[in-house]
């Protein structure tokens, strides 16, 4: 479900009545789990690993609310293992020390421990270091949690150990039976028409704790009435998305954004944008599609575009909302006055499909290198022009396949940077015929 299940009640405790909700709700075991079937089944990954009684190290990479704590928990019941949770954002190097120390006292009983690490990704590379002695010994069995790409987050060898599984964001259905269960415990429905609870829903954008945080607080309030969408959003003081269940009005949204972007109105670009934020659209999605754009509308014409919305993206990770959003405002605002071309987005396809077309040509032997004797011998290497050698520091040779003639994929537009791209390019055309090369 969500990781909304903190603290962890003691062995046999039962919620009252009077308990909140997440905490009447908490699963009791993997199978309660909603939305990680995928995972938490008999084919699933985790479904395996307890079936089987063993319990690899592993990295739950997944968005906010979709039970990377809870799941850890869980597991940690299934296989018989002492659970030791541990916060990156609020440990150091004195707490993981003492966790390891523990963990090893408890080793010597023959109880072994489950650390659970939350927000992996914020621990830095020599303290994801720290880890390795004590998860290769067997000390601990490592579960760490990351919203982040573990790609870019995790240490290569923190990888080389641990298997990631990917948790998915609780989908409509899913959300809907986190809503069921909450109706059947409390005994009652939610004051809502089938338009509000989907409005409800959407809203939520696959976090559970999200989601029963609002239905917590709309079974604490006197309702006399099934509440509609606009009813909603004013009670909860919360623009509920106008998404419908197949979520259309979220790529409608995105759609327009991308339009208007290209078609450089950074006005109504703007409007899009703060449309998909107020409905509760993921930063992080707005500026991953911001970021695409950059490359594929625009590319060389201005290649400050990526900059600018990697540099956006930073600042939302660094400040997050609202002040971060400010930096997405920026972004969206340069990307719509910048100066466009798809010359880049059309040279990848047709440089692709090349590539496919032709398989497996190999390059002219004379500009590979031939690091052993035999590759001298059959001619690596032979006749290499040095370019820097050359005049003007261009040497006019060939590097297409032998089987291949040369093609022509990038085409620069004659906006922007890319006009003195283009100019570059057919100042080397020039050279190039002028000194016989095909």
């Amino acid at each position: 479900m969500a990781d909304l299940f903190a603290p962890e009640p003691a062995a046999g405790f039962v919620p009252t009545d009077a308990a909140p909700l997440a905490e009447r709700l908490r699963p009791r075991t993997l199978a309660d789990v909603i939305g990680q079937e995928h995972l938490t089944g008999p084919e699933g990954a985790i479904g395996r690993m307890v079936a089987a009684g063993r319990l690899s190290s592993l990295v739950l990479w997944g968005p906010p609310g979709t039970g990377k704590t809870t799941i850890a928990r869980l597991l940690a019941d299934a296989v018989g293992l002492r659970f030791a949770p541990v916060s990156a954002v609020f440990s150091g190097v004195a707490d993981l020390k003492k966790i390891f120390a523990e963990a090893r006292e408890h080793a010597r009983i023959g109880t072994r421990t489950l650390l659970f690490v939350d927000e992996i990704h914020r621990f830095n590379r020599a303290q994801q270091d720290s880890f390795l002695p004590y998860v290769e010994d067997g000390t601990v069995v490592l579960v760490g949690a990351t919203t982040e790409n573990p790609s870019f987050e995790l240490n290569a060898a923190l990888l080389s150990r641990a298997q990631v599984l990917i948790l998915n964001r609780l989908d409509a259905a899913a959300l809907g039976k986190l809503i069921a269960r909450a109706e059947e415990i409390e005994e009652r429905p939610l004051p809502l028409t089938e338009g509000a609870r989907e409005a409800l829903i959407a809203s939520a954008d696959g976090d559970g704790r999200f989601l029963l945080n609002q239905v917590e607080t709309l079974f604490s309030i006197a309702i006399d009435h099934p509440l509609e969408p606009g009813e909603l959003a004013a009670l909860l003081h919360r623009r509920m998305a106008v998404y419908d269940k197949d979520r259309e009005g979220h790529y409608n949204l995105i759609s327009a954004l991308h339009k208007s972007l290209r078609g450089s109105d950074p006005q109504a670009a703007l409007y899009y944008l703060a449309r998909m934020l107020t409905a509760g659209e993921e930063p992080l999605y707005v500026l991953r599609r911001l970021v695409r754009f950059a490359s594929e509308d625009i590319g060389l014409a201005d290649p400050q575009a990526l900059v600018q919305c990697l540099a956006a993206k930073d600042a939302y990770d660094f400040l997050g909302s609202p002040e971060g959003e400010l930096a997405i405002v920026q972004a969206c605002l340069y990307l719509a006055t910048a100066p466009k071309s798809n010359a880049a987005y059309v040279a990848q396809k047709a440089a692709f499909r090349s590539a496919k077309d032709t398989g497996s040509l190999m390059p002219p032997k004379n500009i590979l290198n031939a690091p052993t004797k035999l590759m001298k011998d059959v001619g690596y290497g032979k006749g290499y022009a040095y370019d820097h050698d050359a005049e003007e520091a261009f040497s006019g040779d060939d590097y297409w396949p032998e089987e291949m003639s040369p093609q022509s994929f990038y085409t620069p537009s004659p906006r922007g940077f890319e006009a003195k791209i283009a100019e570059r390019i057919a100042y080397w055309d020039r050279l190039r015929q002028e000194r016989g090369s095909k």
